[in-house]
Order: structure tokens, then sequence, then C-alpha cells
């Protein structure tokens, strides 16, 4: 039975939390999309991938709220909502209206919000979201083509998104402890306030945090913040022995590697990289498709892992929505990386690294993967995971556009060498 269900609103955040709670060593599901079929065996942690952090507001409640229904059929009692940890939305959501329409379904009257994730420079500091040193608005997340983030407070960014009232646990009472930490909870619904923004600086903020709303109906936050949890059901009974082994699979050595995001951090990692590259460009794209690309593609050899990109610096990407309009441009892209991605695979790529979260889910689904299980991490909240995709076993990694090394993609394919 199902000890906690998890909701996520894109597919790098769905392996970024199903990584972390793997660490626990028991076992974890991740399914993509909710499933067409009852649950079936489901692990005691289970986490539904969704794309629906730029959906139209009404597809995303509506999908998470299948994916509600989905994990209380497999028994879960707790759940929680993950989405990213620089809180990529907008001022009409969509972080906050699906927290609200997942409150309804269960019958709670509070959640919290929780994006911290101090081992990858996010943390929470009176209500402001920090990446590294830098405020959220002065973070390169501003420029983000999609969800440029222009203002570092949580419950400014989260009070247009809501019906109900919003509040702070600041980081002082989160210090005293779990239980200063639920008296002040308590406090506040006492007066109306169902959305409550906790600080976070710490792993041990997340631990105290974890402790307090460990039996809630519904957390929301960045993947950090589950970490804690698994050990806190055992201590609880909800759990038994973890075995602490992980998924493995013995996949084909040919490789690719596609990277639709335009984060600083993947700019870089495309920049350091030293196998064969092919950059894409939405204008080219819109005029002649991906028929270049696949050309270049067809004459590489996949044990050199060439790597096919649209990643671009915050001017070309502007350039290309001004004359394509914003959300062609993302199509365009995650179409052509979604084509050759399964070419690749044609070719005998079964290890597939993907920069982006717009972009894995596009190639996720392009691959038909329904169902990942969690194998060895490559950076905090990356992990490799194993599927089928027209009947070959597959190595898949899912990376959400800021997390890594410089040198993520050499040590993607090291760390799959390794294990």
């Amino acid at each position: 039975m199902t000890v906690l269900g998890c909701i996520a609103d894109d597919f790098t955040g769905a392996t970024d939390l199903a990584g972390l709670l793997a660490r626990s060593g028991y076992p974890v599901s991740l399914r993509i999309g909710v499933p067409d079929s009852p649950p079936q065996d489901p692990a005691p942690f289970e986490v539904i991938a969704l794309k629906c952090r730029t959906a139209p507001l009404a597809d995303a409640v509506k999908d998470t709220r299948a994916a509600l229904k989905w994990l209380q059929a497999a028994g879960a009692r707790r759940f929680f909502w993950k989405y990213c940890s620089t809180f990529d939305s907008t001022p009409q959501g969509n972080i906050g209206p699906v927290a609200e329409a997942l409150m309804d379904d269960l019958g709670t009257a509070q959640t919290i919000y929780c994006p911290a994730f101090p081992e990858n420079g996010r943390t929470v500091f009176m209500g402001n979201l920090f990446v590294g040193q830098q405020p959220l608005a002065e973070s390169p997340m501003k420029d983000h083509p999609l969800t440029p983030m222009r203002d570092s407070n949580l419950m400014r960014l989260l009070a247009p998104q809501v019906i109900g009232r919003v509040g702070l646990v600041d980081r002082p009472t989160v210090a005293r402890g779990a239980d200063a930490l639920r008296a002040a909870l308590d406090g506040l619904a006492q007066h109306g306030a169902a959305h409550v923004v906790v600080d976070a600086v710490a792993d041990a903020d997340l631990g105290r945090i974890a402790t307090a709303c460990q039996d809630m109906a519904l957390m929301t936050g960045g993947s950090a913040l589950a970490m804690p949890l698994p050990a806190l059901y055992r201590a609880a009974g909800l759990l038994g022995d973890s075995d602490a082994r992980g998924a493995r699979a013995k996949v084909g050595a040919g490789a690719v590697i596609l990277s639709g995001s335009c984060s600083a951090m993947t700019r870089a990692q495309v920049a350091v990289y030293q196998g064969p590259k092919f950059r894409l460009d939405p204008l080219d794209l819109a005029k002649d498709d991906a028929g270049a690309a696949q050309e270049w593609l067809a004459a590489q050899d996949l044990a050199r892992a060439p790597l096919i990109y649209a990643t671009a610096e915050p001017e070309a990407v502007a350039k290309a929505q001004a004359q394509l309009g914003q959300a062609e441009a993302g199509a365009i892209v995650e179409k052509a990386l979604a084509e050759l991605a399964i070419a690749a695979r044609d070719k005998g790529a079964r290890r597939i690294v993907v920069a982006g979260g717009e972009t894995s889910g596009a190639v996720t689904q392009a691959l038909g993967v329904t169902r990942l299980d969690i194998g060895a991490e490559i950076a905090p909240g990356v992990p490799w995971t194993y599927a089928t995709s027209a009947g070959h076993p597959i190595a898949l990694t899912l990376k959400s556009g800021n997390f890594g090394a410089e040198s993520f993609f050499t040590d993607a394919l090291r760390v799959l060498e390794d294990t």
C-alpha cells in the first residue's frame, strides 16, 4: 500500500523528488501521467509526473485532481504537491490554485509552502526565496522564457493565486523546533491562514518542518522537504525495513544528450561539453523542421554521446519568441527534440540525458514511457531512471535546468558506467 502519494508539476521535478525519496532505500515508483488502469502492486512512495507547470489553469487542476484520485486508490492518505524550488509560476498560478483544489478534495483547511532546497542553494528567509546568495528576482530566473520571476517574496507571489489567506512561519520559529512550528501553524489556522509559507535555510530546518507536518493531509514544496519523510514514517510504524538497493538495469552503450533548457547552468553545461554538438534554432525549425538535425544525428557515433541543444542566451530566446510567439517557439523546440529522441533510440541510443522540464515531458511522452524505476543519483535531485521504450530497456535522466555541475553531462554518463 502506498504511504505517500506525490504529484509533480513537471517531469524533471518528479525525478528530482523520486530520487531524493529513493535515498531512503524504500521502493519509489514514478508514473508518467495518471495511469489508465487502477493501481496494481503500488510502491510505498508513488510519484505521478504531470506536465502542468505552464498548462492552462483548468487543465492543471483537472489533471492533478485525477492524480489525487489514483493515489487515493493506491492507499495513500498523505499527499505531497511538488513544484520547482524556484517557485516557477505566473500571477494566475498554477501552484496556488492546484494546492487549493487538492485541499478542497481532501477536506483540509491548511497546507504549507516551502520550496527550499539548501543542498542546491535554494533557501527561504522571512518569506523571501533565494537562489544561492541572490534573491529570486535578481537571479537568472528573472529571465525565464515561460515563468519569469520578478518578485522574491513568496507571500506576494502566492496571494493573487489563492482565495484563502496567506501566512508565514519565520526562521526564528522554525529554529525553535517542531513543537514551536506546530503551535505557530495552529495559531495561524485560528486566524484563517490556509496557505502558510515556511522559512528554511538549512537541511535541519527541513527536518523540523517535516516532523511538524508529517501528519498533514497535504504538504507542498520543493523535493527536499519530502526527503525526511521516509524516516519519520518508519518511526511512526507506517513502513517496514528498507533494502537500500535502488534500481539497476543493463542497457546498451549508445548515448544521446538532448537539451531544451535555457537556464544559466544548462548554458554553462552545454558550453563545457566536449562531445559533438548540434544547435537547434527555433527560427530555422519553423521554416524547415528538424531535417538538418536528423541528418547530423544519423551521421554521429553514439559512443561519443552527441549533444543536440536549443539552449540559448536570453536575447536569442526573446528574439525567437518575438517572431514566433512564446508558446509556439517552445512547442517547435519540444517537437523537434521529441522527434530526435525517437530517431536516436531507433539508431541505438539506450542512454538518454535530457535537460529542461518541458523538454523532458515532450521526450518522455514521445518515447512512450509510462513508468520509471529510480536508480543512482548523478547530482542532488537528478537520478538515473530505467524504463522500456518500444521494447528496448533504456536509461533516462531528466535534469531540471539549473541542477547539476557544469560537467553534468559527462558526470551522468560516468555514473551510469559505475553502477
